[in-house]
């Protein structure tokens, strides 16, 4: 038994696992799709131990699969990242890193925080994606992102965690609301209005309806919507008040006319973490910049707590 896989065949695999189909895999790879067959009935007779299997909802991995579909992925991302940061000599850029952050993340301080790199090291390459907090952890061990910036609850065991910036979070509302005159609230008092709920199952989200089952209480969202812009309008429209992270909604707040106050609960801060592979997996260029957003972190604390 030999169990020599070469790229070509792991990447097929790898296509036929997210395809859930061996024709689709086939098109996608510009391949017939009997060469597919073959080459992954190879690896099963090579390994003695069927791969795939016909499920519901199409071709699935065995446990066998799975094994081989997540060291597939980690293979090929460092093939990619090697092929990528050698060609880029030749060009003059010399190291690219591929960052996965959060929504807020993108929204608050990361960009700034990535310019400041580029204007100090003007040979590197940076991209950036937003992703979700599960698929950002799920890119960086497997491979295909270098660095993700999550907030801290997310689960990344095995990753490296190193301590980036945090927010506040705040309550939005019409400044006429009966809340708006006072300049810090608890989240019991937000209880007893209406609210409107932004990206529902979001983190934000889970975590104010947590603290409510605490208290014993219900929130009562008399509208859901998916972003922060309509969550602001609806909010600007009289319908009720919104939990937001105070640097990501300060402008768009201020520009409706509506006014923000700082939630005075400690849970309210939220802290951000730059997750990464242990050392050995990342190029110089990335660990260059995991050191400077981790400095920046330090030089600049979170701007929302203040009253």
């Amino acid at each position: 038994m030999s169990r020599t896989f070469d790229p070509v065949t792991l990447k097929l695999f790898v296509a036929v696992c997210e395809e859930r189909n061996i024709a689709r895999a086939a098109a996608r790879e510009s391949l017939v799709a009997s060469a597919v067959s073959k080459r992954i009935g190879a690896i099963e007779q090579d390994l003695g131990t069927p791969l795939l299997v016909r499920g519901r909802r199409g071709i699935e991995p065995t446990a066998a699969g799975q094994t081989l579909l997540r060291q597939a992925r980690e293979v090929l991302g460092a093939m990619e990242r090697m092929h990528a940061e050698l060609s880029e000599f030749a060009s003059g850029v010399q190291g690219s890193v591929r960052v996965v952050a959060s929504a807020s993340a993108l929204a608050e301080w990361l960009p700034e925080d990535l310019a400041a790199f580029l204007d100090r090291h003007h040979a590197a390459r940076v991209s950036v994606d937003e992703r979700n907090s599960d698929v950002a952890v799920r890119e960086v061990r497997e491979g295909a992102a270098d660095l993700g910036v999550v907030w801290e609850t997310a689960e990344a065991p095995g990753l490296q965690r190193v301590a980036y910036r945090a927010d506040h979070l705040g309550v939005v509302m019409r400044p006429s609301h009966p809340l708006a005159r006072r300049r810090r609230l608890r989240f019991a008092d937000t209880l007893d209005h209406a609210s409107i709920g932004i990206s529902p199952g979001g983190l934000v989200d889970r975590l104010a309806r947590r603290q409510a089952a605490l208290l014993g209480r219900d929130m009562v969202q008399r509208v859901q919507v998916s972003s922060l812009d309509a969550g602001v309008r609806i909010v600007a429209a009289g319908l009720g008040l919104a939990i937001l992270p105070f640097e990501t909604s300060a402008a768009l707040v201020a520009a409706s006319g509506l006014v923000i106050r700082p939630l005075a609960e400690s849970w309210a801060e939220r802290r951000f973490v730059i997750l990464a592979r242990e050392d050995p997996w990342l190029s110089a260029t990335a660990r260059l910049l995991l050191a400077h957003l981790a400095s920046r972190a330090s030089a600049y604390p979170a701007k929302g707590a203040a009253s």
